[in-house]
């Protein structure tokens, strides 16, 4: 009666495992493709020709 049990659950074994392994990926998918784009396209919109900032100082020269 028992003996039926070891083969069913070695049916439901892949089918569970393929499933761990899918949402694993989709859990990795979700969180480091958001981090590649924001990369991507933020770095090509920043612009590195910035113009330096000068102060003019008077000085009192007698």
């Amino acid at each position: 009666m028992h003996s039926n049990t070891q083969s069913a659950d070695s049916a439901d074994t892949y089918p569970h495992r393929l499933a761990e392994i899918v949402g694993t990926a989709i859990g990795l998918l979700t969180l480091t493709l958001p981090l590649f784009v924001i990369g991507h396209y933020s770095s090509s919109s920043v612009q590195n020709d910035h113009l330096p900032i000068t102060y003019n100082v008077k000085t009192n020269a007698d």
